[in-house]
């Protein structure tokens, strides 16, 4: 197989990957915070996390992957000023934190199914590792840190480096991001521990040496991917995002606590946004972009996969209806083309799909090129020289590594029936074979009179559709 490069943030080069142990590359992932249903934009992170893990299972790696459940210590501001975000969400719904972390935390997990992303090895929670993130700072207290009023500050001026996975030598400082918080040493200072205001009325809070409070949101991190992956990893991925702020405070607590230049792991990778013609999607606007709206709507949610996969992960990637449209109609090629290939059985072909094996691997082996391996896909599955078992053969590698289930999805999969929806799919197939006797006998005011009311339930008849299928939910125009 091709050598495979990953983009590393901290060099900002393309690398050969060199695994310290290739039966087993430990991977962390920085996961949800579970205050609101995570969006398709947070949801690209872990598509593009799945995808790498894909790759390197396919190409004979072990794997260990731990994603974090961050139920308690991410600020509204990212940074140090604000509130608790799961504090937050609790108090404007009156409901019991434990609750809303568990709820929003089944949701993330359902929607990972949905995806069809892998369960990783771990999903570790915040709230259940408090008391070694109080003995991870207790460690670094007395050389890195001061206290203030409000708790526990790391001082960034006492390791070495600081800021380099952020680009803050070579792109400028990013301080902009980080709210003033008053007797900080330095602007870019981070809490370790949040000490609870007097009178302040907190549903998670814990005794420190710091005082009665919560950890500070960058610590979690080194704690669980120090204990579940131990001091130095392979690989650590996260959003674009979090290169600014999270990972450089995450990079300054393992080396304070190490006592050592070392980052913690030795390849950083983070994914781009996902955008609309407005800005980077988020929560605050609304619940209009999480998944199971997309499914709503008459959306398959490995289209969203799919659409995924045609940009490369470090690349802005812009979401619109029209771009869902044109990726669920490109599942539903790849359906009825695999369709038909089981279709014709054992038919004998002349040439060996080897080659496309050896193009999907250089293509994703330069750092998970998606966009150029897919190309691959479309040109084996209609290359007729091979034969349709030999097709289906090398399928399988492919959907190993793209993980759109093409060997197993079926077309009625595709047919996806909301909620509102007020047919199902016996009805729907009852009501067209009325539709086509009433053509066969010319009754055309019958027959436009069933796909008058199959409209009304939310189902569209697809005369002409030149893939063939005879009905489709019907998707509702954007808002």
């Amino acid at each position: 197989m091709t050598p495979l490069t990953l983009y590393n943030s901290l060099t900002r080069t393309t690398e050969l990957f060199e695994p310290a142990d290739p039966a087993d590359v430990r991977i962390y992932s920085c996961g949800p915070t579970v205050y609101h249903y995570a969006h398709i934009g947070n949801l690209r992170a872990y598509l593009f996390t799945d995808t790498l893990g894909r790759v390197l299972t396919w190409k004979g790696y072990g794997l260990t992957h731990v994603i974090n459940i961050t139920d308690v210590g991410h600020l509204t501001s990212d940074a140090d000023a604000g509130d608790d975000k799961m504090e937050a969400a609790a108090r404007a719904s009156g409901q019991d934190i434990w609750a809303i972390a568990a709820h929003y935390t089944a949701a993330f997990k359902a929607n990972l199914k949905d995806l069809n992303v892998r369960d990783p090895a771990r999903f570790p929670l915040a709230t259940d590792h408090v008391g070694p993130m109080i003995a991870f700072g207790e460690a670094i207290a007395e050389r890195h840190c001061y206290q203030l009023a409000d708790g526990l500050y790391f001082d960034t001026s006492t390791v070495p480096d600081y800021g380099r996975l952020a680009g803050l030598r070579d792109e400028g400082p990013v301080e902009g991001r980080i709210e003033t918080v008053a007797g900080k040493r330095h602007p870019a200072d981070f809490a370790i521990w949040r000490t609870s205001a007097p009178g302040e009325n907190r549903q998670m809070e814990w005794d420190s040496p710091w005082g009665r409070g919560a950890p500070g949101w960058h610590l979690e991190c080194s704690v669980m991917s120090r204990q579940y992956l131990g001091a130095h990893f392979d690989i650590h991925t996260g959003g674009i995002d979090h290169r600014e702020i999270h990972h450089p405070n995450e990079i300054a607590q393992n080396q304070a606590f190490s006592g050592t230049a070392d980052t913690g792991a030795t390849v950083w990778m983070h994914n781009n946004f996902l955008v609309n013609r407005t800005g980077k999607v988020s929560k605050s606007a609304g619940d209009a972009l999480i998944l199971p709206a997309l499914v709503e709507r008459g959306f398959h949610p490995l289209a969203y996969r799919l659409m995924c996969l045609q940009a490369h992960y470090r690349s802005e990637l812009e979401f619109s209806w029209e771009n869902l449209a044109a990726a669920q109609t490109r599942l539903k090629r790849y359906v009825q083309t695999v369709a038909a290939l089981r279709a014709r059985g054992e038919a004998k072909g002349a040439a060996a799909a080897t080659p496309y094996r050896e193009r999907l691997d250089a293509a994703l082996s330069d750092d998970l090129n998606t966009p150029r391996a897919l190309p691959v896909l479309d040109e084996l599955l209609a290359d007729k020289r091979i034969s349709p078992a030999d097709r289906l053969a090398a399928l399988a590698d492919f959907d190993a590594v793209f993980g759109l289930g093409l060997t197993t999805l079926a077309r009625e999969d595709l047919r996806v029936r909301p909620a509102s929806a007020g047919i199902d799919a016996a009805g729907v197939a009852a009501r067209l074979a009325e539709r086509r006797e009433a053509r066969a006998a010319k009754d055309f005011p019958r027959s436009d009179a069933i796909r008058d009311e199959l409209a009304a339930l939310g189902v569209e008849v697809m005369d002409g559709d030149p893939l063939g299928w005879d009905w489709a939910i019907a998707i509702p125009p954007a808002a």
